[in-house]
């Protein structure tokens, strides 16, 4: 008996559409990329089996002690090999997967996790052995070439309970970094008046004090992170891990660092090439911004970059690695794509969707998480730069033929309900004419989003730039969000339609209305880049730095912060979101809260108000304040 891993034809259809745009490609009816044919069969080629978890209801009860205080299991994080004996496969399934493999001509090599199996074979073996035509596409917009099974993969019937996904016979899948620079305005200019803090013994001494030339002094300075300097905590005997794909010249950081006049412990960057790892790119300034601002917070913390190839199983595979090797304390990246390109298994009328065969990447970077929250290790993403509506910078608005309009949509992996996902504010800055006049003034720390530079430019140069939040229309309302005052549930008539040259308007994703989602993002810290952030990158600039946002900064930033909370306290932090939702329904907008209300501002839809909202989630920190709490172990 053999079981079939289908697809529905609405998802052959969005996905490929999406992929004339190098966002996400699977074989469909040929809406936006021509078919070329069968591909080369010796074509080399990486692909990886997700095996399922076991116990994963009990595994979510476990994590929810670790961070619990008075349970059982109150910090009590489990090892890889833990994790492997208690969740992971047993050693008779993949047993079974690897026996299936060698019929083909295949090994696999075993992650200690016991979570995934790699392996490399030709795209012929890998057609032969899922029973599935490979073929090549050309996308009929930015000419990209990819291959990708043309029908859904076979599995035998004894591995159906085995293998939650195959990942990589697509190697069309691009992910997106969330950086971004200012727009150029004519006639509006940063008032910039350095902030008399940074001069003073309370503030850091690594601060300019001027908006889009912020350094991590200047983080420290907003987010009340000095007490920890003062008290010695530098982040000394933790590690991050920056999960990347592209590669970077570790000189660039230090660079960064040496020219704002940080200390840091020599030696630091270990670099970790996943899957052939990734190469030199236009990704490379985000590779080192995310060095520079984690391991800038945290100076004397190691750092690791997990860094791969932006296609097939690149981005899973460097989680995988960082989460089984255990060694970082903390992981951030930076990348990541709309929820919605990593599924399409939703009925027409909007019912939510429940065929995870069409979910191979959500459900795959859900199981990663769950390890890492047992393990303790703490993880941040970046929630993404079009604000409410996720999609807009890859497929843009449907104004114009051959894009698509707008629905309401959050980033992955940032909407995973196991991870935290960083949003972004605009600190306080007034912009001035030509004259000198001051022409527009954002006097408290709002939410971010562009529509408030509307008087200035027009909206289509503007839209729809800001922090990312939203609801996710495929993760449920996580515990943590259940007592939370301001979650939302997903809007109504929300839909996803093609602009078809030929044929007009084509919906081809209807999202599911009033659905009881997990809201993002988590916390949030400045990010844009009207009031951003010097960084280095000798690919993108080898001459001088560059002033630039985007919620890629955040992600790194609470990396950094979490390095020093764990040398603060002594142990890991573990996963945030139950420990900050606790503190947030506790003590709100108090005077002693951990976190900054965020209430102006929006994110193009959602707007800052008291309480959570999903345009900068809880709102900022004051880091002092939280340390303060997980010392007294709340």
């Amino acid at each position: 008996m053999i079981a079939r891993l289908h697809r529905k034809a609405i998802a052959a259809s969005l996905t490929l559409a999406l992929a004339g745009f190098a966002t996400t490609a699977l074989a469909g009816n040929g809406q936006a990329a021509l078919d070329m044919g069968v591909a080369a069969s010796t074509t080399p080629t990486h692909v990886t089996l997700v095996l399922k978890l076991h116990n994963q209801a009990q595994l979510e009860n476990y994590i929810q002690q670790t961070v619990t205080p008075g349970t059982a299991h109150f910090q009590q994080f489990l090892t890889t090999r833990q994790f492997a004996q208690q969740y992971g496969a047993t050693d008779a399934e993949i047993a079974r997967v690897q026996a299936f493999l060698k019929k083909q001509g295949l090994t696999g090599q075993v992650l200690a996790n016991h979570m995934a199996i790699q392996t490399t074979g030709t795209l012929d073996q890998f057609s032969k052995a899922f029973q599935a035509p490979i073929h090549t596409y050309v996308s009929r917009t930015s000419g990209q070439s990819f291959h990708s099974p043309a029908s859904g993969l076979v599995l035998p019937a004894d591995l159906a309970n085995i293998v939650e996904h195959v990942n990589g016979l697509n190697n069309g899948t691009k992910y997106r970094s969330h950086r971004i620079t200012a727009p150029k305005i004519s006639g509006l200019h940063l008032a910039v008046t350095p902030t008399t803090l940074s001069k003073t013994a309370s503030g850091n001494p690594t601060a300019t004090g001027v908006p889009g030339q912020y350094t991590v002094g200047d983080v420290a300075n907003l987010y009340n992170i000095n007490p920890l300097y003062q008290r010695g905590v530098t982040g000394k005997g933790s590690t991050v891990a920056i999960v990347t794909l592209s590669n970077f010249i570790p000189a660039d950081a230090q660079t960064y660092w040496d020219a704002i006049g940080l200390t840091t412990k020599p030696n630091r960057i270990t670099q970790i090439h996943v899957d052939g790892g990734g190469v030199l790119d236009g990704g490379s300034g985000e590779t080192a911004l995310d060095v520079e601002q984690s391991g800038g917070l945290a100076p004397d913390a190691n750092v690791l970059v997990y860094d791969a190839p932006n296609a097939g199983t690149g981005f899973t595979d460097a989680f995988l690695q960082a989460v089984s090797d255990n060694q970082a304390d903390s992981i951030s990246t930076s990348w990541g794509s709309p929820e919605i390109f990593n599924f399409a298994a939703l009925n027409t009328d909007g019912a939510s969707a429940t065929d995870t065969s069409d979910v191979g990447d959500l459900r795959t970077f859900h199981q990663i998480l769950l390890e890492a929250a047992v393990q303790g290790q703490s993880v941040f993403a970046a929630s993404g730069d079009s604000g409410a509506y996720d999609t807009v910078r890859g497929l843009g608005n449907g104004t114009a033929p051959g894009d698509f309009t707008a629905p309401l949509t959050v980033d992955s992996p940032a909407s995973d309900p196991y991870m935290t996902a960083a949003g972004g504010t605009t600190t306080p800055v007034t912009f001035s004419d030509s004259s000198g006049a001051p022409v527009l003034s954002i006097s408290q720390e709002s939410v971010w989003g562009w529509d408030y530079l509307l008087p200035f430019a027009s909206k289509s140069a503007l839209f729809a730039v800001g922090g990312g939040g939203g609801v996710s229309v495929y993760w449920r309302e996580p515990f943590y969000q259940r007592f939370t005052r301001g979650i939302r549930r997903s809007e109504s008539k929300q839909s996803l339609v093609f602009n078809d040259p030929q044929a007009g308007p084509t919906t081809l994703l209807t999202l599911p209305s009033h659905f009881n989602g997990r809201n993002v993002p988590d916390i949030s810290l400045n990010a844009d880049p009207e009031t951003g952030y010097l960084v280095y990158s000798s690919t993108d600039n080898p001459t001088s730095f560059l002033s630039e946002g985007g919620t890629s900064f955040v992600a790194p930033q609470l990396n950094g912060i979490s390095a020093l909370l764990t040398q603060s306290i002594g142990h890991r932090v573990g996963f945030w979101n139950p420990q900050i939702y606790l503190l947030q329904n506790i003590f709100g907008g108090s005077h002693w809260s951990p976190f900054n209300d965020i209430r102006s501002g929006d994110n193009w839809f959602y707007a800052g108000k008291p309480g959570y909202e999903p345009g900068a989630g809880i709102g900022t920190l004051n880091v002092t304040n939280l340390d303060t709490f997980l010392h007294a172990g709340l």
